[in-house]
């Protein structure tokens, strides 16, 4: 949040309208309207009375002429401008009817996220942009289960089939062979411009080489800042925890259990209605995380998750299976 402003808060639906190649809309601000040229997603102020998922429905057909076949809470955002303090809820449209026409005179364009050529853009859509270069699959290493030299053959399948993030968590094994396990995942991982976290301290993952580091819900309740010079994931297990995790400002959180999980017997099941609500309100893309497959990516998408995190899932051999983010795992 920036500056100050003591009006109400205005209430905002924006949408991330997903082209199949990745894209994402853009729309100009037109004149007249303050920030004029600057760049935003598309969307407009709640009415009385009018929920997030009405108002981006409405907005759109109003604003560029097209339906909302299918889409996903995401996101809530707050910034105050000179003009006013807004709340921008954003959804992921994944499927719409119709072709995007300019009904407000305003002018538009598909966008690369990782290389944005237009501008200015709003500052509020700064974090929304970077979240969308966040893979949907969030994959967590098993390697415990199985000898190594086979479960690093399937970490390449999963890297052949699309898995561009992956989380090393070996509490079974040895510190060596977790740092050996995790120079090898970093090293198959690499030339695929794939990011490899570390389930650590932050300074075992910079010595292994890690693009980043996972926080456990405990070193997370007792952090008070996060390091700047790594990705940094964090678990968490309530909205209270999360809320926590967004105050830190960690690139992105994994709630659960969604399923009860034989590693956490104990823990008590989420199921999805239970993650949307824990979920909602966030600031950072969240994933779930509990008996997550692949074929649940899609209802987890309309439940306000980023994507779903999977350890035995993650890596299965000889099957094929695929979900809205286009991901295949082997």
């Amino acid at each position: 949040m920036s500056g100050q402003h003591t009006s109400a808060v205005v209430r905002v639906a924006a949408a991330v309208i997903l082209r199949a190649d990745g894209a994402v809309l853009l729309a100009q601000r037109p004149p007249g309207k303050p920030y004029a040229g600057y760049w935003e997603f598309p969307g407009g102020k709640l009415e009385p009375g009018e929920t997030p998922a009405h108002a981006l429905a409405r907005e759109l057909v109003e604003e560029l002429g097209i339906d909302v076949v299918r889409a996903g809470p995401w996101l809530v955002q707050e910034f105050v401008y000179p003009h006013a303090h807004v709340e921008l809820n954003f959804f992921r449209v994944f499927a719409f009817e119709g072709e995007p026409a300019s009904h407000d005179g305003q002018a538009f364009a598909w966008q690369d996220p990782r290389a944005i050529d237009v501008a200015p853009l709003l500052p509020a859509n700064t974090r929304v942009l970077a979240a969308l270069t966040l893979p949907s699959v969030y994959a967590i290493t098993c390697a415990a289960d199985r000898a190594e030299v086979p479960f690093i053959d399937r970490v390449r399948g999963a890297l052949e089939a699309g898995v561009r993030l992956i989380q090393v968590r070996e509490p079974e094994l040895a510190p060596a062979r977790r740092d050996a396990l995790a120079r090898q995942i970093v090293d198959v991982a690499t030339p695929y411009g794939a990011c490899v976290l570390l389930n650590g301290s932050e300074e075992d993952a910079r010595r292994l080489g890690c693009a980043g580091v996972h926080w456990t819900a405990r070193s997370l309740a007792a952090a008070t800042a996060r390091p700047h010079d790594l990705i940094v994931g964090a678990s968490v297990h309530t909205h209270a925890e999360l809320m926590h995790a967004c105050t830190l400002d960690v690139d992105f959180a994994v709630l659960g259990p969604v399923r009860a999980t034989p590693t956490h017997p104990e823990a008590r099941a989420l199921g999805f209605d239970g993650f949307a609500a824990a979920a909602a309100g966030t600031r950072v893309p969240v994933f779930a995380l509990g008996g997550m497959r692949p074929d649940d990516l899609d209802t987890a998408l309309a439940h306000g998750a980023h994507g779903i995190a999977m350890r035995r899932y993650a890596w299965p051999p000889g099957s094929s299976v695929s979900g809205a983010s286009g991901v295949s795992i082997r």
